[in-house]
């Protein structure tokens, strides 16, 4: 008995029954999933303050500046990285100290290697500013 009951389960999954074709029935699930439309935001303005994503966790802020440093003169450079661990958070900050120089070194690094990783150079925007949790003053003031 127990020889013919592994023999219909196997002989189930065999011919597309069982969890199989329970997932590939979901591709004609009868809703439709909106599609959302993301939009670019429009590219920042030209400043000195360049925004660096795709860093290695290994990269640290002097590897940054030295990195950077060949393209004009750096003013300050940051990794930004956990607090925990202490590795980088995989984006960081070069600031120039001209916008001839910014330009160039966006030019000179955008989509090249830094140790082992493809990073992206773009100038950075400023944060926005953080809504206040109500709108009214705060308690007590008359």
């Amino acid at each position: 008995m127990a020889m013919r009951a592994a023999a219909t389960t196997t002989a189930a999954y065999a011919s597309g029954r069982g969890l199989r074709a329970m997932f590939s029935s979901l591709s004609s699930f009868p809703f439709n999933i909106p599609q959302t439309k993301t939009e670019k935001p429009p590219p920042a303005e030209p400043s000195t303050n360049l925004f660096i994503s795709g860093l290695s966790k290994r990269t640290t802020t002097e590897g940054l500046r030295t990195a950077f440093a060949k393209f004009g003169e750096v003013v300050h450079a940051r990794v930004v990285t956990d607090r925990v661990s202490g590795y980088s958070k995989g984006f960081g900050f070069v600031n120039y100290a001209s916008l001839e120089d910014a330009a160039a070194g966006i030019k000179g690094m955008d989509g090249e290697f830094l140790d082992g990783w493809v990073i992206f150079a773009e100038y950075a925007r400023p944060r926005p500013p953080i809504p206040s949790l109500n709108n009214g003053p705060p308690q007590g003031w008359q």
